[in-house]
């Protein structure tokens, strides 16, 4: 039997895996969140450890599922090599290393615990269309290897196949990502409420500012799941347990018909850096967790309250925070509209002045009061503080670092104080003297204030620093700390060469 080139049979294998992978991902059009490459990438979300799951948010921001994803393909594709070099000697046994890669694959979409009644057909898929192509392919290369001219018709049938098995790949792949609908959920009817009239942002005269409301589409997600749980408002509840007096359950047509409270509040994600982007402003209409956690009743010893998503990810958030009148809330609305699908439709908690991770679950299902010593949430389980008060803090947003005309200029960014206030946002240049900025509208203590501030910009290289000073007349932690493991400090700096 002639033994097919090593550089033949790996290529072999990693197109016969790629077109597995996008065969697969395009039959989970039928199971979604099944497909091969998102099953194992969600799986290995959940078993990275904390400070690699910290530095990919650190370094990637919102591209980091982005990232792990293209990472899983280039390492399905490179086990694939290594199962074509398997069957230059056995195609037997790499049949069987195929089927262990696809077993992995149909495990990890099997532990969802969400999964749909086809969960298991991407995978299938991807292993009788994977299967065919190693074998065929490699039956091809072997007879293409032994003749030595290079036009014989053999090497053509090959890359005749070749080039089948690669489109296979590629055309799956992208008809599976382009006919997959957007995370969105299905139409919903909501109460029709007036919006309380809101102030008009500084966004307006400064193009670059961060707009004074986040839009939906354009709001930060860090989350652990690589594609929203597609809830049926028909069959979702949240249930209220551990220590109460009442445990309950309730549906969104009951929630629905609860008081309902619209609170516009800035959320941000504990990893984000000084200056970063992981932050959003937006208004939020829901039902009080107090209420619910009052028709509970609350037993005496409790401390916090861990809330639980769809997928399985768990947050605990201190009691007090969900009962002290800053009104938490279970939110369904957002800017005016139903919670988007990756915001957490149907329901997210919402806890002002709270980071996201000890605050703000998506996709929730259950709220259960117990005690920090009893109970751990996912990121505290990693190290992360259990309670994650949002700092104070003030960013550049105009101009950004570079290079900009001499004369007069515009700073202007963002500041907040949750709980308290901002009292004052100042700017200063080259560590000189701090000087007030003009605050822009407000809409609360728990929402960011826009601010501008006007600067005679003279020739050569400058530093510009900006900081907040609350409400009470307390500036901002100037010291910087990382992100880890309650929430970045330090003054956002911003370097500009004035010519």
């Amino acid at each position: 039997m002639e033994r097919v080139p090593k550089r033949w049979a790996a290529l072999d294998g990693v197109l016969a895996t790629g077109a597995g992978l996008g065969v697969g991902h395009l039959v989970a059009l039928l199971a979604p969140g099944s497909s091969p490459v998102v099953a194992v990438a969600t799986r290995a979300i959940d078993v990275t450890p904390g400070p690699v799951k910290d530095w990919a948010v650190a370094t990637f921001g919102t591209n980091d599922k982005a990232v792990l994803v293209v990472g899983a393909i280039v390492v399905t594709l490179g086990l694939g090599a290594l199962v074509g070099l398997v069957a230059r000697r056995s195609t037997g046994s790499a049949l069987v290393g195929g089927a262990a890669l696809v077993a992995v694959a149909l495990t990890a979409a099997g532990a969802d615990r969400a999964r749909p009644l086809l969960w298991w057909a991407p995978g299938v898929a991807a292993l009788l269309v994977g299967g065919w192509a190693l074998v065929t392919l490699i039956g091809a290369s072997r007879i293409a290897a032994a003749p030595p001219v290079l036009e014989d018709p053999s090497r053509r049938r090959w890359l005749r196949l070749a080039l089948a098995a690669g489109g296979a790949g590629v055309v799956g792949g992208m008809l599976g990502q382009g006919l997959r609908p957007a995370a969105e959920h299905p139409p919903v009817s909501l109460p029709v409420r007036s919006m309380t009239p809101f102030p008009a942002g500084l966004e307006t005269q400064v193009p670059g500012v961060n707009p004074f409301v986040t839009p939906s589409s354009g709001f930060y997600r860090i989350d652990t799941v690589l594609e929203p749980p597609s809830i049926d408002v028909k069959t979702w509840r949240l249930s209220v347990e551990g220590m109460v007096d009442r445990p309950f359950s309730i549906g969104w047509d009951e929630l629905l018909g609860l008081d309902a409270v619209e609170r516009a509040v800035t959320l941000e994600c504990v990893s984000n850096e000084v200056g970063g982007n992981l932050i959003g402003s937006a208004r939020w209409l829901g039902v009080r967790t107090a209420d619910l956690l009052k028709r509970a009743g609350v037993r005496e010893g409790a401390d916090m309250v861990l809330s639980s998503s769809a997928d399985g990810f768990s947050v605990s958030t201190p009691l007090g925070a969900l009962l002290d009148g800053r009104d938490a809330l279970v939110v369904y609305e957002m800017n005016g509209e139903a919670l988007p699908a990756k915001h957490g439709f149907p329901v997210r908690l919402l806890t002002p002045g709270l980071y996201g991770f000890v605050g703000a679950t998506k996709w929730l299902v259950k709220m259960e009061v117990t005690t920090f010593a009893a109970k751990a949430a996912y990121w505290t389980i990693l190290g992360w503080s259990d309670h994650g008060p949002i700092k104070p803090g003030s960013q550049i947003d105009v101009p950004r670092p570079g290079h900009v005309a001499a004369g007069s200029v515009t700073v202007g960014g963002t500041a907040w104080a949750h709980g308290v206030g901002v009292g004052k946002v100042q700017v200063r240049v080259d560590g000189g003297p701090w000087s007030d900025a003009t605050l822009g509208p407000d809409a609360g203590v728990e929402y960011w204030r826009q601010w501008l501030w006007p600067w005679e910009a003279t020739r050569g290289d400058h530093q510009l620093q900006s900081r907040v000073v609350d409400a009470t007349g307390r500036p901002q932690e100037e010291r910087e700390v990382p992100s880890f493991p309650d929430g970045a400090s330090g003054l956002h700096t911003v370097r500009v060469q004035v010519s």
